[in-house]
C-alpha cells in the first residue's frame, strides 16, 4: 500500500499542518478525523487496514487530514465568534491547500468527502457548501447542527448565533435554501449517512435526510443496531460506504 506523509506551513491557518495519503489512484477521498482527533487515528484504529483491498486495487485514495477542532468549535477559552472564524480558516486551508494537492496527486477527477463523528459534520458541510467540487459525501455517526445539545453533548457555540454559524449548520441552512443553481449541484452528489439506532445523533441524521428529500435531493440513510459510534463499527462501515 502506498503511504505518504506530508507536512507544510499553512498560510490559511498560520501553523504547520500534517496529513497522510493512502493509495495511488481511484476516487480521491478527503477523509476527516473524529472530534479533536488526529490525521493518523484512522490508521491506528485499523480503519485504513479495513480499506486495504480497495486501496491496493486502485479503487480509492484516502487523504487523511488533521483536525483543528480544539482551536475552533471545542475551544472554550475563546469567544464563539472566534471559534467559527477559526473554522472558516480551516475551510480555506482545505479549499486552497489540500484540495489542490489532491488534484496534483490524483488525476481521476473524482473527489469525495467522508468522515466519522465530528468528521462527518466536516464532510457533509463542506460538500453541501461546495457541491461542484465533489461527487460524493459520506457522513458516519455525524451531528449536523452543532448548536443543538443532544444527550450529553453541548451547544458548541454556547448560544451564540450569527450568519457564519447559520451558514455552517446544514440542518439550519438547508431548510431555507432556494438557490436553484446550488440545489441542482447538490442533487448531483451521492450523499450517504450512516448512524446507530441509539446514537444521540440519530435524530440529526433523520432531520438532515428529510430536509434533503424535501429539496428533492436524493440521499441514503443507513441505521445500524446499537450506538455504532466506535472504531469497532467504523471498521465495518467505512469500507461499505466510502
Amino acid at each position: 500500500m502506498n503511504r505518504e506523509y506530508h507536512k507544510w506551513f499553512s498560510p490559511a491557518l498560520q501553523r504547520d499542518m500534517e496529513l497522510l495519503i493512502f493509495g495511488h489512484s481511484g476516487r480521491a477521498v478527503l477523509f476527516f478525523p473524529t472530534r479533536t482527533a488526529r490525521f493518523y487515528d484512522y490508521e491506528n484504529w485499523g480503519i485504513i487496514a479495513a480499506m486495504q483491498h480497495q486501496i491496493d486495487n486502485g479503487e480509492v485514495q484516502l487523504f487523511c487530514v488533521d483536525s483543528i477542532d480544539a482551536e475552533s468549535f471545542y475551544n472554550a477559552h475563546i469567544h464563539p465568534h472566534d471559534r467559527i472564524s477559526r473554522h472558516l480558516q480551516y475551510e480555506q486551508y482545505l479549499l486552497t491547500e489540500v484540495i489542490p494537492m489532491m488534484y496534483r496527486k490524483n488525476n481521476g477527477g473524482y473527489l469525495e468527502t467522508a468522515g466519522c463523528s465530528m468528521g462527518a459534520y466536516h464532510a457533509i458541510n463542506l460538500a453541501l457548501k461546495y457541491p461542484s467540487l465533489f461527487k460524493k459525501a459520506v457522513g458516519i455517526s455525524g451531528r449536523y447542527d452543532l448548536t443543538e445539545n443532544p444527550g450529553d453533548f453541548k451547544d458548541l457555540l454556547d448560544g451564540f448565533r450569527d450568519e457564519s454559524v447559520y451558514f455552517n449548520m446544514p440542518v439550519q441552512y438547508l431548510a431555507n435554501l432556494n438557490d436553484e443553481d446550488l440545489l441542482t449541484a447538490i442533487r448531483q452528489l451521492e450523499i450517504v449517512l450512516a448512524i446507530g439506532e441509539i446514537d444521540p445523533f440519530l435524530y440529526s441524521n433523520r432531520d438532515l435526510s428529510q430536509l434533503l428529500w424535501n429539496k428533492n435531493i436524493p440521499n441514503q440513510l443507513y441505521i445500524w443496531t446499537s450506538n455504532a459510534h466506535r472504531p469497532h463499527y467504523w471498521r465495518k462501515m467505512v469500507p461499505l460506504y466510502v
